[in-house]
């Protein structure tokens, strides 16, 4: 899950296994394997960094974690 921020400030949980998509229209847009969009306050980069620490975590791309031994 990765927290985001609608653009009226409200912030929310979204499990970031169901992004399909994400724009700047200029706005940064995600779209859902199920077709629903969130529009959120944080920018493109900064979503797919989320996502990106998000898949880490649970170790969804077979990534090592930086604690484990080598």
């Amino acid at each position: 899950m990765i927290k985001l921020t609608r653009l009226n400030g409200k912030p929310f949980t979204l499990n970031a296994l169901y992004i399909e998509q994400v724009e700047s229209f200029p706005d940064t847009t995600i779209t859902l394997t199920n077709g629903k969009k969130f529009v959120v306050r944080e920018s493109e980069e900064g979503v797919m960094l989320r996502v990106r620490d998000f898949y880490h975590s649970v170790n969804v791309l077979g990534l090592q974690s930086d604690t484990e031994g080598s």
